[in-house]
């Protein structure tokens, strides 16, 4: 009889991050002296944005148009209206900025009986003066609540929430010019609410995070690629992929000398926070955007990629990620095997690898077998649905208990009754039954199968095979 993981999900525990060595002499962000209405933003995090300011409007027209790829709470936004001519006067005038675009949207829970919908004025702002006056460079999201009327549990206790580039000319210091520009999350909260690093104000973060990430990932490979491949290989999958398991591995495997270290999101940390120690494996890599984002763009994890052919877009990648590359048919059964192992594929399975599998297919039965073969750290596995290995997860069900399927967050598709739900129960007992302590959660990325199984342990009674 199975039981429940002993290891319960980690709780989010952000850092904010001293944005002075940014930009400290960038004026505090406040409305004009003409609105009746006085109020300042608040800054809460920041962090560096190598990337530039022409890419903003793009990527935070996913945060406009998309605000389901950050909350599993929201199902989708419906747009009411969308104008660069007609600005509402309910939205913030704001010193130094002129709004160039309003988007009114409406929010729809996914639970409508729990919570309910919200309409938000999403606004573009453009510098008034100086050499990027006229390009979007901030965006304010402003809830429209009535009198009396309190804010949805999906939406932060706030008025006002605000993403701002700051492009590298805005400070007034002598060494301007050298100044990196940064991105920044500010609020007008509401009164009492509390902003230390664990309140739910600091939920955002996690928004900025991944798309201060698809801006810059967004600039490095937009370069490569023939203009028709631009929307097909830029997956905003691999994206969120990439920056859940930057954030996992920090955690992972950092010692205790290294959480003291690491507190803000700077460049010089960034590219050095913790990391698997035999780099990571993606199996079934695909198009290889994740092995390109992981090992090239700016972040510098070591690893390899594999798949059955090379893809289109593998030509288009740089020299060092077409390196980490590979062709290779896999064999579980014969992993490792002397006989027919060679070097090469042995240099792929390093001791204390993390593996990856990605809608891995057929493979992804396989994966808590690897990683158990090969002394793996740990593994993360997104299963999609693999109709000879679901149909037989159905078939040789067993009775499992009902504490067990409740702490592998499946959704509302949590019973025995779907083929889809059996099959990652299956793949949750058998990661068990070899010894790893699993963690599950729910990706926030682009995609309906975004269930996850993640391991970095063992527990103390483990099946050696």
């Amino acid at each position: 009889m199975a039981t429940a993981p002993s290891a319960q999900r980690s709780r989010s525990n952000p850092s904010p991050c001293d944005v002075r060595p940014l930009h400290h002499d960038v004026p505090a962000l406040r409305n004009s002296d003409s609105n009746h209405l006085h109020f300042r933003f608040q800054s809460l995090v920041s962090c560096p944005a190598d990337a530039p300011l022409e890419l903003f409007e793009t990527a935070v027209s996913q945060l406009i148009h998309h605000p389901e790829y950050n909350s599993t709470l929201i199902l989708r936004s419906e747009t009411i209206s969308d104008s660069d001519t007609t600005i509402p006067s309910s939205v913030p005038r704001l010193e130094g900025y002129c709004p160039v675009r309003n988007v009114h949207r409406k929010l729809l829970p996914r639970r409508p009986g729990r919570d309910s919908g919200l309409e938000q004025h999403c606004t573009l702002y453009a510098l008034e003066t100086g050499d990027f006056a006229g390009l979007p460079s901030m965006l304010v999201l402003t809830p429209l609540v009535s009198e009396g009327e309190s804010l949805p549990y999906y939406h932060p206790t706030v008025s006002h929430l605000v993403f701002r580039f700051i492009p590298s000319n805005s400070t007034t210091t002598p060494d301007s010019a050298s100044t990196q520009p940064a991105l920044r999350i500010g609020v007008v909260q509401h009164p009492g609410t509390p902003t230390d690093p664990n309140s739910r104000l600091y939920t955002p973060i996690v928004t900025f995070g991944v798309h201060s990430l698809i801006i810059r990932s967004a600039y490095s490979m937009m370069s490569p690629y023939p203009e028709k491949y631009i929307k097909t290989y830029i997956s905003k999958c691999d994206i969120g992929i990439a920056t859940f398991l930057m954030l996992f591995w920090k955690d992972m495997f950092a010692t205790s000398a290294d959480r003291a270290a690491v507190k803000e999101l700077d460049d010089s940390q960034w590219t050095s926070w913790p990391r698997p120690s035999g780099g990571f494996l993606d199996l079934g890599c695909g198009n290889g955007l994740l092995t390109h984002i992981l090992s090239v763009s700016a972040e510098g994890y070591s690893g390899y990629g594999i798949d059955l052919c090379a893809r289109i877009s593998w030509a288009h990648y740089p020299d060092s990620s077409q390196t980490a590359l590979k062709v290779h048919a896999l064999d579980p059964t014969q992993l490792l095997s002397p006989s027919s192992s060679n070097d090469e594929e042995i240099s792929l399975w390093e001791h204390g690898v993390f593996l990856i599998g990605n809608h891995a297919d057929e493979l992804t039965p396989w994966l808590p077998v690897l990683a158990t073969r090969a002394g793996a750290s740990g593994y993360l596995s997104i299963p999609c649905m693999d109709p000879d290995a679901a149909t037989a997860a159905v078939s040789n069900e067993v009775e499992v208990e009902a504490v067990f399927i409740s702490s592998l967050g499946l959704g509302a598709e949590g019973t025995h009754k779907s083929q889809y739900s059996a099959y990652r129960i299956w793949l949750a007992r058998l990661s068990q039954w070899l010894g790893w302590k699993i963690e599950c959660d729910t990706l926030q990325i682009p995609s309906t199968r975004n269930w996850a199984i993640v391991t970095k342990s063992f527990q103390e009674t483990r099946m050696f095979l």
